[in-house]
């Protein structure tokens, strides 16, 4: 009787959840779909005056993630350069609203790589055979880089897969063995030390050290990777009840990293044969949702330094503190794309910059072009009204959407707009419903509902 009276209130929160924003996607539905039928409306008048772009060595390319604006980032930018794409995506996401989009040349789905592992590698290795797929891009969540890395052996024989091997993803995507590497490599890192029970934090002398600490989940964890709680606490009782509520064992290890204050930045990096192909800085925060291009040389040479020295060829990403002094210090590597790859959405050379090396060992990366425009999803900044209680916070946040563009959004290919808001997440929506789930938010970027123990 007891656990019944503890589920029911749950329930009928995640019933009210789930009807509430179903309720306001509807009410948004009608502007949504006026504005993507004008832009059909006016592409339907420009396309015989449009030039087809026609590749030199036209490729196929398969990209995964299907579900995420990245996803749809590379898709446009190499149907743009004359290639054809193909997209896949895990069978619970079916659904994505990228599928629509006119730079898609065909969807399919394989089976998550946790739940079946061989079912995932024979389904990527069928459609690669299927559509005779010159180039395999993993844009992955962090459960998936590692299945993509294994992937790799069954895929080389049949195309080119730019995706890092088994061995070299561990590391980098483990954050203590990340920061390990780093400091092997003579760059500069924050001090950390790897925590597999609560007691190594606990007898910590903190004092004696004298910096502050983060604890951080080494697993891909989609809740506590938001907590930031600064260490040591108050009291040590303090310290006691935070650090064993954490989920901290042998089977999943946290880092305690230094606090270092300063400008946090989140980069994304293309690289072939230890050479930057593209490049991209943007400032950072736990939960990012808007990217605009910032030139920043210490952190480009790190990046630099960092990917030569492993010879690296595949999509990295790093998120970087910059101290008062200048000096930048590595917070953590995913060896995938990033999310601030949408700052390329109106340059033409992206593709090139995957597809082939560098000419010379000088040769610049490609960064955002200058007249582009600071990357948002406006959804995400419509929730963000309900923060804003004042007159002050009301103009910054229009200027935010008149300087920049919504990433999912482009006149040229306006349905997935509609679709992923109206009928992705929706539908996302209504499972969730249909088992009275709560969710703890939405993220239209990546295009799920964030859970706990969720993917």
């Amino acid at each position: 009787m007891t656990q019944l009276l503890f589920i029911q209130p749950q329930r009928a929160s995640a019933l009210f959840q789930n009807i509430g924003t179903l309720l306001l996607l509807l009410l948004a539905f009608p502007f949504n779909l006026i504005l993507v039928l004008s832009a059909w409306v006016v592409n339907l008048f420009r396309k015989p005056f449009q030039k087809k772009v026609i590749a030199e060595n036209p490729k196929r390319i398969l990209i995964t993630g299907g579900k995420m604006t990245k996803a749809l980032q590379l898709a446009r930018c190499f149907h743009g350069a004359g290639h054809t794409v193909f997209l896949v995506e895990t069978q619970k996401y079916w659904l994505s609203g990228h599928r629509f989009s006119n730079a898609v040349q065909g969807f399919y789905t394989v089976p998550a790589p946790k739940k079946d592992q061989e079912g995932f590698f024979h389904g990527l290795l069928d459609i690669v055979k299927r559509e005779k797929i010159d180039v395999f891009i993993p844009v992955t969540s962090p459960v998936e880089s590692y299945y993509c890395s294994l992937a790799k052996p069954l895929l080389l024989p049949h195309c080119e897969v730019i995706h890092f091997e088994a061995n070299i993803t561990e590391i980098l995507d483990n954050k203590f063995s990340f920061i390990d590497k780093a400091r092997q490599l003579g760059l500069s890192v924050p001090k950390s030390f790897l925590i597999t029970k609560p007691e190594q934090v606990l007898d910590f002398d903190f004092a004696t050290d004298g910096s502050q600490y983060i604890l951080k989940s080494i697993p891909y964890d989609s809740v506590h990777r938001l907590d930031l709680t600064k260490l040591p606490m108050n009291s040590q009782s303090e310290l006691e009840e935070f650090v064993k509520g954490l989920p901290i064992s042998e089977d999943q290890p946290w880092i305690m990293q230094e606090f270092i204050r300063g400008q946090e930045y989140c980069t994304h990096s293309t690289v072939r044969k230890g050479e930057i192909r593209l490049h991209c800085c943007s400032q950072s925060s736990p939960f990012q949702v808007n990217y605009e291009q910032v030139e920043n040389p210490e952190i480009l040479a790190w990046v630099q330094t960092f990917v030569k020295s492993l010879n690296l060829t595949g999509q990295v990403s790093f998120d970087f503190i910059q101290a008062p002094d200048g000096k930048v210090y590595p917070l953590e590597c995913n060896p995938r794309i990033h999310s601030a790859i949408t700052m390329f959405y109106n340059h033409p050379g992206v593709a090139d910059a995957y597809l082939t090396d560098s000419q010379t060992q000088d040769e610049p990366p490609i960064t955002p072009l200058t007249e582009s425009r600071p990357t948002y999803w406006l959804y995400h900044e419509l929730w963000r009204l309900s923060e804003v209680n004042s007159g002050e916070k009301l103009q910054a946040w229009i200027k935010k959407i008149y300087r920049g563009t919504d990433a999912i959004f482009q006149v040229t290919d306006p349905l997935p707009f509609l679709m992923v808001h109206h009928w992705q997440i929706p539908l996302l929506l209504l499972d969730n419903l249909r088992k009275l789930k709560g969710w703890i938010r939405i993220d239209f970027n990546i295009g799920k509902l964030v859970e706990l123990g969720g993917d």
